[in-house]
C-alpha cells in the first residue's frame, strides 16, 4: 500500500503567504530606531543610576623612635603621621570615602601598633583631627618598653679600688 505524498495536505505555510505578510510590515528605518533608545536610555538611569564604585583606602605606616624621645611625643608623631596620610588619601583619590589607618613604631626592636585612625570623608572635611578619630592602643607603651624608660636605670660606671 503506497501513499502518493504529493496530494496530502501539508502542514508547512507556503512562501507565499510569508511574503504576503513581509510586505504589510514596514520596517522602521535606523535613524527612529537611534533616536528612540538615547532617550529609553536616560530613562532607564533616571529610575535605576548605576552604584558608584567607592572603597576604603587603607595605610600602614611605621615610625622609628628617635633618641631621646618619649611616649607621649612619639604619639605626636603617630598622629601627625596618621592625619598627614589621611588628608593625602582623600586628596589622591576622589571615590575613597572611607580612610583606614595603622600607625606602629619600633624601638629598639620591637614594634607595636600605636593607633588606629578610621574616619569617613563627611566626618574628616567636619572635624580634621587625627586625636578626634584615632583609638590608641593601651598596651602598646609596655610593648615598645616605654614603661621602663620613666625611671631611666643610671649607666653603669667604673668604680676603682685603691690598691
Amino acid at each position: 500500500m503506497s501513499r502518493n505524498l504529493a496530494h496530502l495536505p501539508s502542514s508547512i505555510t507556503t512562501f507565499s503567504v510569508i511574503s504576503q505578510i513581509a510586505r504589510r510590515i514596514r520596517i522602521v528605518p535606523l535613524v527612529v530606531l537611534l533616536i528612540s533608545t538615547v532617550p529609553a536610555w536616560f530613562l532607564t538611569e533616571a529610575i535605576a543610576p548605576q552604584v558608584v564604585r567607592a572603597y576604603t583606602a587603607r595605610v600602614d605606616l611605621a615610625i622609628d623612635r628617635l633618641p631621646e624621645e618619649n611616649y607621649e611625643t612619639i604619639l605626636r608623631r603617630a598622629e601627625a603621621a596618621a592625619r598627614a596620610a589621611a588628608q593625602r588619601s582623600f586628596d589622591q583619590d576622589i571615590l575613597v570615602t572611607d580612610v583606614s589607618i595603622i600607625v606602629s613604631v619600633q624601638n629598639y626592636g620591637a614594634i607595636a601598633p600605636v593607633l588606629t585612625l578610621e574616619v569617613s570623608r563627611p566626618q574628616w572635611r567636619s572635624r580634621p583631627d587625627a586625636q578626634n578619630w584615632a583609638t590608641y592602643f593601651k598596651t602598646a607603651r609596655s610593648l615598645l618598653f616605654f614603661e621602663n624608660t620613666s625611671n631611666p636605670v643610671p649607666a653603669a660606671s667604673s668604680v676603682s679600688t685603691p690598691k
